[in-house]
C-alpha cells in the first residue's frame, strides 16, 4: 500500500519553479526572436505546421533555468539533488549544441547522429558510474512479476541504454505544440506523488515538482499556437531528468508504464524506418505517430489532448502496480 509523508517542499519547489519560468517565457522569447532562433519545419509534413516556421526555439530554457536555481535552492537539504540535476544539464548541453547547430549554422538535422549519440553516452556513462559506485540504487534491481535480480554489471549497461533510448524518446514526442510538456507534467507529478512515499526521496520529491512546474509554466508559452517551441534543448534535458529520477528510484522499468506515449512514439519511428528498408513500405502515414493522426485529419490540438489524458491514464495504472507492491 501507498502512505504519503506531505510536507510543504514539494509544493515550494512547484511553484517556484512555476512562477519562474512564468517570468522567464516573455524575456527569453523576445531575446531568441532578435537572435533569430527560428524553428526549422520538415516540407513532408503536415501543411499545417509550414506557419510555425521562424517560431523561437531553444525555449526549453524557460524551464531549465527554473529548475536550475530551483534544485540550487534546495541543495543545502538535499545534496542528492545535484547529480539528477547534472545529468539533466548534460543532456541539456547536447541539445543545445545540435538546436545551435540547426538554427545558427543552417545544418538542417543538427549533429551528426553519430556525434549526437557519443555526446549522449558521455552522459549516460558518467551517471550510471555515478550510481553505481556512490549510491546504493546501483547495487541491484528486481525485475517485476519475477524474482530475477538483475546484477550490478548488467544494470550498469542497462542504465545506460535505458538513459539513452527514453531521453531520445522524449525529444521524439516533441513534435506539436504542448505535447512533450504536457506529457512530461503528468509524468513528473507521477513522480512526485510516487516519492512521497518514501522519506528518503524528499531531492525526488523536490526535483520532480520543479520538473513539472516548469512544464506547466512553460505550457503557457507553447500551447497551440505556440509562441516559442523547446528544442532539443528542452526535450533532451526533461527525457534525461525523467529516466535520471526512475534509476534513482530503483524502478526505471516503471517509466516503460508511465511514459508509454514516449515509448509508442519512438516505436512508430523504429517500425516505420525498419518497415520502409526491409520492404519499401510504410506502416504510418508519418512518424512519429503524432504526424500519423494529424494526417488522417485529426487536429493537432486533439492529438495533443487525447496523448494527455492517455498518459494521465497510464499515471494512474502505474500507482495502481506500484501499490500493489510489484516493484
Amino acid at each position: 500500500m501507498l502512505t504519503f509523508s506531505l510536507t510543504s517542499e514539494h509544493i515550494i519547489a512547484f511553484a517556484a519553479s512555476f512562477v519562474l519560468a512564468l517570468i522567464a517565457g516573455p524575456i527569453l522569447i523576445p531575446f531568441l526572436r532578435r537572435l533569430k532562433f527560428g524553428q526549422t519545419v520538415r516540407d513532408d509534413g503536415p501543411q499545417t505546421h509550414l506557419k510555425k516556421m521562424g517560431t523561437p526555439t531553444i525555449g526549453g530554457l524557460i524551464f531549465i533555468i527554473p529548475l536550475t536555481l530551483t534544485s540550487i535552492y534546495f541543495y543545502q537539504s538535499y545534496p542528492q539533488i545535484i547529480p539528477i540535476l547534472m545529468s539533466t544539464l548534460g543532456f541539456a548541453a547536447v541539445g543545445f549544441i545540435d538546436d545551435f547547430i540547426k538554427v545558427v549554422k543552417k545544418r538542417k538535422d543538427g549533429l551528426f547522429a553519430g556525434q549526437k549519440t557519443f555526446f549522449q553516452l558521455i552522459v549516460c556513462v558518467s551517471f550510471a558510474f555515478y550510481v553505481m559506485r556512490y549510491t546504493e540504487a546501483g547495487s541491484s534491481i528486481v525485475i517485476p512479476f519475477t524474482n530475477i535480480i538483475i546484477q550490478p554489471w548488467i544494470y550498469f549497461v542497462f542504465i545506460i541504454l535505458f538513459m539513452y533510448f527514453f531521453s531520445n524518446a522524449v525529444n521524439i514526442t516533441d513534435g506539436l505544440d504542448g505535447l512533450c510538456a504536457g506529457v512530461t507534467l503528468v509524468v513528473a507529478i507521477f513522480f512526485t506523488i510516487v516519492s512521497l512515499t518514501n522519506g528518503e526521496w524528499g531531492y525526488i520529491k523536490v526535483f520532480s515538482a520543479a520538473i513539472a512546474g516548469g512544464c506547466l509554466g512553460f505550457l503557457a508559452f507553447n500551447i497551440h499556437p505556440a509562441k516559442v517551441f523547446m528544442g532539443d534543448t528542452g526535450s533532451l534535458a526533461l527525457g534525461g531528468a525523467l529516466t535520471s529520477i526512475a534509476v534513482m528510484m530503483r524502478m526505471p522499468l516503471i517509466i516503460f508504464l508511465v511514459g508509454g506515449i514516449y515509448l509508442i512514439e519512438a516505436l512508430s519511428v523504429i517500425l516505420q524506418v525498419a518497415s520502409f528498408k526491409l520492404t519499401g513500405k510504410r506502416i504510418f502515414k508519418m512518424a512519429p505517430i503524432h504526424h500519423h493522426f494529424e494526417l488522417k485529419g485529426w487536429k493537432e490540438t486533439k492529438v495533443v489532448a487525447v496523448f494527455i489524458i492517455a498518459t494521465v491514464l497510464l499515471a494512474i495504472a502505474s500507482l495502481i502496480v506500484i501499490g500493489s507492491d510489484i516493484f
